[in-house]
């Protein structure tokens, strides 16, 4: 499935905030209260990333955004987002 990887540039500015929270480590219970939404709300969103992305599981969606310049993980990738916003997100 790795070679079906393809850049979507169709997630919302909530599925990229999930993303950047999975890439972090969290769990979806724990992405769920961070963003201040169900556990179940966050399923939701992971399926459809899942599938808009063309990926199988969790670390291909983390290796898909950081492929594609969705993330920043350590400073090893740049973001699409301001350090600002990304602290945000994940305070």
């Amino acid at each position: 499935m790795e070679n079906s990887y393809r850049t979507n540039d169709n997630l919302s500015d909530r599925e990229l905030q999930v993303v950047e929270l999975i890439a972090t480590g969290l769990t979806n219970q724990d992405i769920a209260k961070r963003l201040e939404i169900s556990k179940r709300t966050v399923d939701n969103h992971i399926s459809n990333i899942l599938e808009k992305t063309r990926t199988a599981n969790r670390v291909a969606l983390v290796r898909w955004a950081l492929q594609w310049g969705k993330v920043c993980l350590d400073d090893v990738n740049c973001c699409t987002l301001s350090s600002g916003e990304v602290q945000s997100q994940t305070a």
